[in-house]
């Protein structure tokens, strides 16, 4: 029986991947913080580690007896203090790599971002995995993530067979974030919308996310110690991405247009106050969060269908069909225990 660790095995990506190795038939052992969410998962079967990465002697401990491990877990936000996402995305993940080569796993499959690429304040279509980075990257998490990546690499200079996978704003059943946050937002003063909406977006449903991580798991010796773009490959406007999810979840879909300048500005006002009144939590919205609505921003997964033989069987429509019919059910039962 193939033996996996997946670290941030209560978040969303994480707990999808643990379900599919387990309905594979995999010895699955799910990483996290989160108990509540590790309780669940162990009511399905699957081990739970409670461990934190940012904890050596956890993270190195929970690779020994791994064939693979799926690393998934990372601080993922537009906001928080540097220290924060240091000491879990390039320290956790120097603590993970350090593991697999102490205790011999035979791959490691590491998720990254695109976030890398993006500097908001410019469109970028049809990016590839070598195209130049940003001076400054766009925020504290991709700063960190590039960092985690060299991590990565220098582990596989160090004869740990790894691969690298910078999937595109995940969605799908159990997303707590991407869509939630428009729906939030459309529910409350409306989704800003930059440029009438023609803004173009890469969308990838979370099944695709974790087919590209089987493949990495049996990727070729050639294929590893490289970075591989994940997208549904299915560029759309925003504005009919949004169009057809509320028509979909049966709600009416109130936007707002913005100048992008305005908003931007106001994010960043919005930044300082709270970077001085760190009490206030993060903020409503952030100049990253903004440029995303407002910048056009597509990649190219050529590279990941030519080396993993990567091709999203998911498609747009149906992955948003799926998300709206798991929404409706899951708020349905909370309404009805309410």
């Amino acid at each position: 029986m193939t033996k996996a660790l997946v670290t941030g095995a209560t978040g969303f990506l994480g707990r999808h991947v643990c379900l599919r190795l387990q309905a594979m038939g995999w010895e699955v052992a799910g990483m996290g913080r989160n108990r509540w969410a590790g309780s669940e998962l162990e009511a399905l079967g699957i081990r739970f580690i409670h461990a934190d990465l940012r904890d050596r002697e956890q993270a190195e401990l929970a690779c020994w007896g791994q064939d693979a491990v799926f690393h998934c877990g990372a601080l993922s936000s537009p906001w928080g203090p540097y220290r924060d996402f240091q000491a879990v995305n390039v320290d956790g993940t120097a603590h993970i790599t350090a593991g697999c080569l102490k205790h011999g796993v035979g791959r490691l499959v590491h998720i990254s971002t695109p976030s890398i690429y993006f500097n908001g304040h410019e469109e970028r279509l049809g990016v590839k995995e070598d195209a130049a980075l940003p001076s400054k990257p766009v925020n504290a998490y991709a700063a960190t993530k590039l960092k985690a990546e060299q991590v990565v690499r220098q582990a596989f200079r160090e004869g740990l067979a790894g691969l690298i996978l910078r999937p595109r704003a995940i969605f799908g059943p159990g997303d707590t974030a991407l869509l939630p946050r428009l729906m939030r937002a459309n529910d409350t003063s409306g989704i800003p919308l930059f440029r009438n909406g023609q803004v173009l977006l890469d969308l990838t449903y979370v099944d695709n996310v974790v087919d590209a991580m089987l493949l990495g798991w049996q990727a070729p010796e050639e294929a590893l110690g490289q970075a591989y773009n994940i997208t549904n490959g299915e560029p759309a406007l925003l504005k009919d991405v949004l169009m057809e999810l509320f028509t979909m979840l049966g709600m009416p879909l109130r936007t707002k247009k913005l100048p992008y300048p305005v908003a931007y500005g106001a994010a960043a006002l919005l930044e300082w106050s709270h970077t001085l009144l760190p009490v206030l939590g993060e903020p409503t919205f952030t100049r990253y969060s903004v440029s995303v609505l407002a910048q056009s921003q597509t990649l190219d997964i050529s590279r990941a269908h030519k080396l993993l033989g990567y091709t999203p069987q998911v498609s747009l429509h149906e992955g948003l069909r799926r998300f709206a019919e798991w929404w409706i059910e899951t708020e349905g039962s909370r309404n009805e225990h309410r």
